[in-house]
């Protein structure tokens, strides 16, 4: 039961809480800054690398698509010409100093670029991450599911050599979460056969020239090997180039990464057997968009997983 005073005490609270809220609510378009000068974004990826190239196409799509629509952006890409932590880190370091509106990396070691990264943050850097996956903390645009395409791939060499035989693994650079993440996909993938071993793997550093030459070491050593696995876009033709000069296209399997236009020629005439495809080009795409939504205080996704699909001699044109 409620008293007269009770009631009373009730109303004047209400009525102190009306006349402490504004008279008319805050439109949400009012949240939204206004890009008035030209906005500069720097992507810092693992190293030069032709898979690049075409997130900076589909970034450049973006730019060019902004510009009809009055806001500017420079786009300004600093590539280490190695896959180099150290180089890496300089250069995120040295850009952060340059205080970008926006600054969107490539993780190639998660435990230093994290570090760094918060720094960026700490410094009022706007901070993307991209292709290779860095920490939760901060957004990321790129396929996520790096031990799913090992997994994938794995079980479809499996599955292509009747589950027997010697297999090689090409392993890109060791402290790259996606490389790391799809080799132990791969090796899931094979713990369901038995009679499938691995008698191969080193790193090749995501050096095209490494992965030849690392593939022609494991033919000579393993006369019998009857599969490569390439855990970047690099060595699947790397591997496929030695397989192909030792004269084994169809004996010899490869499965790998992406689909660069040597890579695919590869599929078509049979030495690459299959390859699992990411989607740079809305990777870049789309992290200049985000980077331009942070600038707007937009919300912008923390997980766009711009996925992959396979790719096998049946996607090749007559």
């Amino acid at each position: 039961m409620t008293t007269h005073s009770g009631k009373g005490a009730m109303v004047a609270a209400l009525t102190a809480l009306c006349m402490a809220l504004p008279a008319n609510a805050q439109s949400q378009a009012d949240l939204i800054t206004p890009v008035e000068d030209e906005l500069t974004f720097v992507f810092i990826p693992k190293v030069i690398h032709p898979w690049y190239d075409v997130v900076r196409e589909g970034g450049q799509f973006a730019v060019d698509e902004l510009a009809k629509s009055g806001i500017k952006v420079e786009m300004i890409w600093d590539q280490p010409p190695t896959a180099d932590v150290a180089d890496q880190n300089r250069r995120i370091e040295t850009n952060i100093g340059r205080q970008p509106d926006g600054l969107a990396v490539a993780c190639l070691d998660q435990a230093t670029n994290t570090q760094l990264l918060r720094e960026a943050k700490e410094a009022g850097v706007n901070v993307y991450t991209f292709n290779s996956f860095c920490d939760e903390e901060f957004p990321f645009v790129g396929q996520r599911d790096s031990y799913g395409d090992g997994y994938d791939l794995g079980k479809y060499l499996a599955e292509h050599l009747g589950g027997k035989g010697k297999i090689g693994i090409l392993a890109g650079s060791l402290t790259a979460t996606d490389h790391v993440e799809r080799i132990q996909g791969f090796k899931e993938a094979l713990k369901e056969y038995p009679e499938m071993e691995i008698v191969f793997e080193q790193p090749d550093n995501d050096i095209l020239e490494e992965a030849v030459a690392l593939t022609e070491n494991a033919l000579q050593a393993h006369p019998d090997i009857a599969g490569f696995f390439g855990s970047n876009a690099s060595n699947p033709i790397g591997a496929a180039r030695a397989v192909k000069n030792a004269g084994k296209t169809g004996e010899v399997a490869i499965v790998g990464m992406d689909d660069l236009p040597e890579a695919v020629d590869f599929v078509c005439d049979g030495t690459i057997t299959a390859l699992k495809a990411q989607r740079q080009w809305d990777i870049g795409y789309w992290a200049v968009k985000y980077m331009v939504a942070m600038n707007q205080n937009h919300t912008y996704p923390m997980d766009h997983n711009t996925g992959s699909r396979l790719i096998t001699q049946d996607d090749c044109g007559e």
